[in-house]
């Protein structure tokens, strides 16, 4: 079928064409395809990266920039009244916040071996659980969201994320309108997204760059 099996020393999966068909089988490096998964390693790369998307835009007004006057509401003395300043107070209604959000970044870096290290934790879960996928071309010959879906149901990929290893604008085109479905090229390959997809598809020219990039 699609998948092989991963022997003492190195693992075997059989690449296919677009239509689903066996074309020949391509070696994976064991070091980045077949290593112990940990499952807090990967917790907390997911958890890194989300932070950094966070946008971290949320912000109110203090006393110095709400409008309103500076006058004095009351003199302070001789009402019987708590002494008050002016309109802009936090404790009034309208005022300004004491202690409310400001722009920030939530994001925050873990080391590079680490990172590293769990991207190859998450191929290799695909790998184990036979959701990984190797295409031999995913060259469309039109930008054609219909085309891709053929691709896609003879793949038996339906949710997956699909990695190129250049830019392929009529499959990146071409997939933009079909749910549970993303095209990035081997650069963009993250923790994140290969965990959040049922089936990874690989082009079998990304491999090379993907496995030179983690073997260093």
């Amino acid at each position: 079928m699609l998948f092989g099996t991963i022997g003492e020393n190195m693992a075997l999966i059989d690449v296919v064409n677009i239509q689903g068909q066996k074309v020949s089988q391509i070696e994976l490096a064991d070091d980045i395809f077949n290593v112990p998964i940990r499952s807090d390693i990967l917790h907390e790369i997911v958890t890194m990266q989300l932070a950094s998307r966070r946008a971290g835009t949320a912000k109110v007004k203090r006393r110095s920039e709400v409008r309103g006057s500076t006058r004095k509401l009351f003199r302070q003395k001789g009402t019987g009244r708590a002494r008050r300043g002016d309109i802009r107070s936090p404790l009034l209604r309208g005022g300004g916040v004491t202690f409310g959000p400001t722009p920030r970044s939530y994001a925050y870096s873990a080391p590079k071996k680490v990172r590293r290290l769990a991207l190859k934790m998450a191929l290799s879960s695909k790998l184990q659980g036979q959701s990984l996928i190797v295409v031999q071309d995913m060259d469309l010959l039109e930008i054609k969201t219909k085309a891709f879906l053929q691709m896609a149901t003879a793949l038996g990929a339906q949710n997956a994320l699909y990695i190129t290893d250049v830019k392929r604008e009529k499959l990146e085109l071409s997939s933009r309108n079909v749910p549970k479905t993303k095209v990035l090229r081997h650069e963009g390959l993250n923790v994140y997204d290969i965990l959040k997809y049922d089936k990874l598809v690989l082009s079998a020219s990304s491999l090379k760059d993907i496995e030179g990039r983690l073997q260093v």
